[in-house]
C-alpha cells in the first residue's frame, strides 16, 4: 500500500473541507449584509415616504390658513364666529374647521368667578375651585408691593420654582400651579386657552362645560340655554336675556383670534389632523400671525403668548 498516496490524499479533503466552510461563511456573512441592506432600503424609503407626507401636510394646512383668513376678510364687518369648507391640493383632501378663540376661558384674562366656575363644572367642590382661582390669579399677577406673598407660599410649599407672576405663555403651564390637582388641569385644558385676550367667552361657541362656568349657571338654565342655542344657532336676540346676570361674561362679537382644525387625507388613504391658532389682522401685508402650530409631525412649530 502506497502511504505516501494515503496521506496526500487526507491532506487534500482536509484542505477541501477548510475551504468549503471558509466559503459556508462568507455566504453566510454576504446574507447577513444583504439583509442589513435591505433593512436600510425599506428604512430610507419609508423615511422619505414620511417626510413627503410632512411637505404635503405643510402646503395644505398652508393653504387651509390662506382660505380661512380670506373668507373672514371677506365677511370683515360681520366676522362669523365659525365655519367649515373642503377643499383638494393635488390628490390629497383637506376639511378646514374654524371657530372664534374666546369660545374658550382665556387663563390670563378671565375673573375669579368664570375660572372658578369652570373648576365646578368640572367636578370641584365651590371652596376648592375659588382657592384653584385665586392661585391662578396669583400666578399670573405681578405683585404691587414689595412683599411677594405669593412666592412666598411656592417657597414654604417646597417648590423649587416660583410663579410666573406675568401672562400665561402656554395652557400646560397651568400644571405647575401651586394646589391645582393634575387630573383636574387635564380636563380643564380643552376650554382653556391663551389666545383669546378676551375676559368674556363667546356663548355661540362655547362648550356646554365652558356655558357651566357661568355665574349663576344652574343645571336647568343650562339645559334650556343649550337647547335653545341648538333650535335658533346664532340667534343672540333670543340667547343673551336667558343669561340674566352672567351676561357681563359673555359676548357674541367675531373674535380676531381663530383655531383652525385641517383633517388631511392623503392619496395612500392616510390620514393626519394639524391645529392651529391663528390672529388675523385688518391692514398690513400678511393677513394673519400663527400663534401655535400643532400637528403629528412637529408637536409645536409655533407658540407664543399673546
Amino acid at each position: 500500500m502506497d502511504t505516501s498516496k494515503t496521506s496526500l490524499k487526507l491532506q487534500r479533503t482536509d484542505s477541501d473541507g477548510f475551504i468549503l466552510i471558509a466559503v459556508l461563511w462568507i455566504l453566510g456573512a454576504l446574507s447577513v449584509l444583504a439583509s442589513i441592506y435591505a433593512v436600510y432600503v425599506i428604512n430610507t424609503a419609508s423615511a422619505f415616504a414620511t417626510y413627503d407626507d410632512h411637505l404635503k401636510a405643510e402646503a395644505l394646512v398652508s393653504a387651509a390658513l390662506e382660505l380661512t383668513a380670506y373668507r373672514q376678510q371677506a365677511a370683515a364687518q360681520l366676522r362669523p364666529t365659525h365655519g367649515r369648507f373642503e377643499f383638494r391640493l393635488g390628490k390629497e383632501s383637506a376639511v378646514v374647521q374654524y371657530r372664534s378663540e374666546d369660545a374658550r376661558i382665556d387663563l390670563n384674562k378671565a375673573p375669579k368667578q368664570l375660572l372658578a366656575g369652570l373648576f365646578v363644572a368640572l367636578g370641584a367642590s365651590p371652596d376648592d375651585a375659588n382657592v384653584y382661582a385665586d392661585r391662578i390669579i396669583g400666578w399670573r399677577t405681578t405683585p404691587s408691593n414689595k412683599q411677594d406673598s405669593e412666592a412666598l407660599a411656592y417657597r414654604m410649599a417646597g417648590f423649587t420654582y416660583e410663579p410666573r407672576e406675568a401672562a400665561f405663555p402656554h395652557v400646560n403651564e397651568l400644571s405647575l400651579v401651586r394646589d391645582l390637582p393634575m387630573p383636574l388641569v387635564e380636563r380643564a385644558l380643552p376650554f382653556v386657552t391663551v389666545y383669546s385676550g378676551r375676559a368674556q367667552v363667546n356663548v355661540l361657541e362655547a362648550a356646554p362645560e365652558v356655558i357651566a362656568a357661568l355665574p349663576g349657571m344652574s343645571k336647568d338654565l343650562l339645559d334650556t340655554f343649550l337647547a335653545q342655542r341648538r333650535a335658533s344657532p346664532g340667534n343672540a336676540e333670543l340667547l343673551l336675556p336667558l343669561l340674566k346676570d352672567a351676561r357681563q361674561y359673555v359676548t357674541v362679537a367675531g373674535s380676531k383670534t381663530l383655531r383652525v382644525t385641517v383633517r388631511i387625507t392623503f392619496d395612500n388613504g392616510h390620514r393626519e389632523k394639524a391645529e392651529v391658532v391663528i390672529l388675523l389682522f385688518d391692514k398690513g401685508d400678511q393677513p394673519f400671525a400663527v400663534l401655535s402650530w400643532r400637528d403629528p409631525f412637529d408637536q409645536t412649530i409655533a407658540d407664543n403668548g399673546l
